[in-house]
């Protein structure tokens, strides 16, 4: 029992190691299946090959059996027609032979078959002769069977079926067999007919003849045929390559030029050899380059003049604006004095100019962004205290629309490296515009973070917005409903700049809403510098909602209007 136990415990490793050795066999069978999957699909020209090739060795198949078949046959055919007439010929031989002598006892009877088939054996080209008694035969005297071999597998090769068919028949008859000898077996033929014998009556003559020297011939036919078919295949795989190679390769360049000039290398060009299509092509890709770097060129000039004419002007405007602000307090603080059309009048002069001076200090701070220009000013502080800043500055607006603000926050502080000064705006931004909107319904305010971001989302139940309008809700001066009147003056501009100012943290600005059931933003910005966000620690969607609904994202990537390989929105650049 010592030794079983003993036997087992050593025996275990020895098991562990196999199947240790048995997964690192099916991870590298694995891991080379992957990869030849991968370079079958990723590559065209390996795909044309090995097509061709499978093509190629299927037709060589089919033709090199039909042909081995036809040859095979064709010997048979050939070597059974020579076998019949040698056999018929011996047996008429045999026939005369036995007819011309006149035996009187069973020992002179039994010496005239032996040397019948003596010298039929030496007389044709049988490898074997046999003459044996028809069974059941009333002879007066006895005599034996005869053959040119002891051998009993030869002799055993003329079969019952053979012999009932020759007894009785003046026709040849013939079967194919299998030799037998040291090396295996060779093919051949047993031809038999019956024969009349002085004393005896009918006797039965068998002729083995043997097709080894066919068996050889077809080999050797086959040996050629196989090695021709796989030369014939290698050369037309080589020359499928060749072809291939000259016709993809041109392909490969333009692709990689044309990755080139999505990554904003706009002077690569294919190159361009002879005249013929591969170069027509290549001329046709360098001359649409050239026109798409011209085009790139000149909208990024206008983008470029387009910004700066944004940025001067809005800077010209301060001057004289700040002019008519001085005037326009004049005149508002002498408002008692002015009768009513006047009085209301400075009032909205007063209440324009601060819309105008929302609207100039909102185009500076894009024309920074587009400059590139705007700077993160970040520190390490509590989003929870940011956050309720913004409620508190929205609270009085929230109050004349009959609004409820609830806010819900974890109860530990939420630090992370931001620019309070631009998270406060965009959290302002988001608060308005639900206020605007929520039509008398609560806005709700949710604060969560996890180990790598925070996010804030502002929800509100009110008028909500179709999928098409959440995709296009950060667009600048866009709006939802062009006929519908703003109330607290807003520029058009809020959620272009709140989207700008997640971007400059590493963040992200999504926004989601149905029609009739409200809308809700999720502001989500990593808690320190180079995170790069995977998720948000908030929901977007309400969970009574559908998610595939209604949803935009705004990647923290960078806006494409800013890549120099983009091309402009010429609509956006002439509004």
């Amino acid at each position: 029992m010592t030794d079983a136990v003993t036997g087992a415990a050593a025996r275990a490793p020895r098991f562990a190691v196999a199947r240790r050795r048995l997964r690192l066999a099916r991870r590298v069978v694995a891991r080379m299946v992957r990869r030849m999957v991968h370079r079958w699909r990723s590559s065209l020209q390996v795909r044309v090959v090995t097509t061709t090739l499978l093509a190629g060795v299927a037709a060589v198949g089919l033709l090199g059996g039909y042909l081995s078949d036809e040859i095979r046959d064709g010997l048979y055919e050939q070597r059974l027609e020579e076998v019949l007439g040698a056999s018929a010929i011996a047996t008429q031989r045999a026939q005369e032979t036995f007819d011309s002598a006149v035996p009187s006892t069973p020992t002179e009877l039994n010496g005239l078959f032996g040397q019948t088939v003596g010298a039929l054996r030496q007389g044709s080209t049988s490898d074997q002769a046999f003459l044996r008694r028809s069974p059941g035969a009333s002879v007066p005297v006895f005599v034996n069977d005869h053959s040119t071999t002891a051998d009993p597998a030869l002799i055993g090769l003329v079969s019952l079926e053979l012999r009932s068919a020759v007894q009785g028949s003046s026709e040849q008859h013939w079967v194919p067999v299998a030799i037998p000898g040291e090396g295996g077996t060779d093919p051949g033929i047993v031809v038999g007919s019956a024969v009349t014998a002085p004393v005896v009556g009918q006797v039965e003559l068998y002729f083995l003849y043997s097709l080894a020297s066919e068996q050889q011939t077809l080999a050797f036919v086959q040996r050629v045929l196989a090695l021709g078919g796989l030369g014939l295949v290698a050369l037309l795989g080589g020359m499928t390559w060749m072809v291939t190679r000259q016709t993809v390769q041109p392909v490969r360049s333009a692709a990689q030029v044309a990755e080139r000039l999505a990554d904003g290398h706009l002077t690569e060009r294919m190159p361009v050899r002879g005249v013929d299509e591969m170069a027509t092509l290549a001329r046709s890709f360098n001359e649409m380059a050239e026109s798409l770097q011209d085009q790139i060129r000149r909208m990024e000039e206008l983008s470029h003049l387009q910004r700066r004419f944004v940025s001067d002007v809005s800077h010209e405007l301060r001057t004289p604006l700040t002019t008519v602000r001085m005037a326009a307090e004049v005149i508002h603080a002498a408002r008692e004095e002015l009768d009513p059309a006047a009085a209301r009048s400075a009032e909205l002069l007063t209440a324009q100019l601060d819309r105008f001076e929302d609207l100039l200090a909102d185009l500076l701070e894009i024309s920074r962004f587009d400059a590139g220009a705007a700077m993160l000013d970040a520190e390490s502080r509590d989003v929870r205290d940011v956050v309720m800043a913004a409620v508190e500055q929205t609270v009085p607006l929230a109050e004349r629309r009959g609004v409820w603000l609830a806010v819900e926050m974890p109860g530990e502080p939420v630090v992370a490296d931001i620019d309070p000064r631009r998270i406060e705006r965009v959290l302002r931004n988001l608060l308005v515009n639900a206020v605007e909107h929520a039509e008398g319904r609560p806005v709700e305010v949710l604060v969560a973070a996890d180990a790598r971001a925070v996010a804030v989302v502002v929800r509100d139940h009110g008028v909500g917005m179709t999928a098409q309008e959440a995709e296009h809700v950060f667009d600048r001066f866009w709006r939802a409903d062009p006929a519908r009147a703003r109330t607290t003056g807003g520029t058009g501009l809020g959620l272009a700049i709140s989207i700008e100012d997640a971007h400059l943290h590493g963040g992200r600005l999504e926004a989601w809403g149905r029609p009739g059931r409200g809308a809700s933003f999720r502001l989500t910005v990593p808690r320190r510098a180079g995170i790069v966000l995977d998720g948000s620690p908030a929901p977007l969607v309400p969970p009574d909602d559908d998610p595939h609904v209604g949803v935009s994202y705004a990647s923290h990537e960078g806006r494409p209007d800013l890549d120099p390989a983009a091309v402009p929105d010429l609509d956006r650049l002439e509004a």
